[in-house]
């Protein structure tokens, strides 16, 4: 083997290594953003990285902080932005009807206080999740100190209970399987 095919082997077994890497971070970054949108956050995330092959916990940190990201701002913004958007005659009527939504949902909430806010999140049902709740604490009037850390609570038995199902069902196929 003369030297230029073994510096091509070597080179492409490094570019191939290095792809798979990419492409894992790659994934990994998919999970993280898909955490962050509003219906997806990590439900949907979660499964995503299952998919790829990625492990279980790379995708709970990654899913768990892209799902708590945006959760400040909302408890702090929303109120305002909502504001701004029904002064605007365009979007008025759907803020409402957004807003008598999440004030059924509140209702829950506010029998329990603070773990009724825990529950609402953790529990894996579609319209619950991070950006409700933290819709609903700040229409609650909740402050962030107190809000946060039951939504964290919240996203983190989510994700657990996501990923048992997922990652717990894919092992029982596995096995079954083959």
């Amino acid at each position: 083997m003369n030297p230029c095919d073994k510096w091509y082997n070597k080179a492409r077994e490094q570019i191939f290594v290095k792809s798979e890497e990419k492409t894992g971070l790659i994934h990994l970054l998919i999970v993280f953003l898909m955490a962050m949108l509003p219906v997806v956050e990590l439900r949907g995330a979660i499964p995503y990285g299952f998919a790829f092959g990625l492990p279980w916990w790379q995708v709970m940190v990654a899913s768990i902080i892209g799902n708590m990201l945006p959760v400040p701002f909302i408890i702090l913004f929303i109120r305002k932005i909502f504001m701004w958007l029904k002064d605007r005659n365009r979007f008025a009527g759907a803020i409402y009807r957004f807003e008598k939504k999440l004030e059924k949902k509140a209702e829950k909430v506010v029998r329990y206080q603070m773990f009724g806010l825990f529950l609402f999140v953790a529990i894996p049902l579609p319209g619950t999740g991070a950006w409700t709740g933290a819709a609903i604490a700040a229409l609650l009037d909740m402050r962030l100190k107190n809000a946060f850390p039951m939504i964290f609570l919240g996203v983190c038995a989510a994700g657990v209970a996501v990923s048992v199902m997922i990652y717990g069902a894919g092992t029982i196929f596995d096995v079954f399987a083959g």
